[in-house]
């Protein structure tokens, strides 16, 4: 197994683990706390707002030492 095989496979389990956390933790409560259909939508929707969030404090963070690497390595 190469190096770039160990860093994609990281990158995978990373990302599965940030889904789930997303899943578990913000989705599924947010939609069990309503009874009603469209106010289950409603916050499934606005939950991609925090998906999206978490994904750009991701990318920021990945860019930040990206940076980092190549001024200062």
């Amino acid at each position: 197994m190469s190096r770039l095989d160990i860093t994609y496979l990281v990158a995978g389990v990373c990302a599965l683990a940030g889904v789930a956390a997303f899943v578990g933790l913000i989705l599924v409560p947010a939609v069990g706390a309503y009874r009603r259909g469209w106010q289950r939508v409603a916050a499934a929707a606005l939950s991609c707002y925090v998906l999206a969030a978490m994904v750009g404090i991701g990318v920021l963070g990945a860019y930040g030492v990206y940076e980092l690497w190549i001024n200062y390595g």
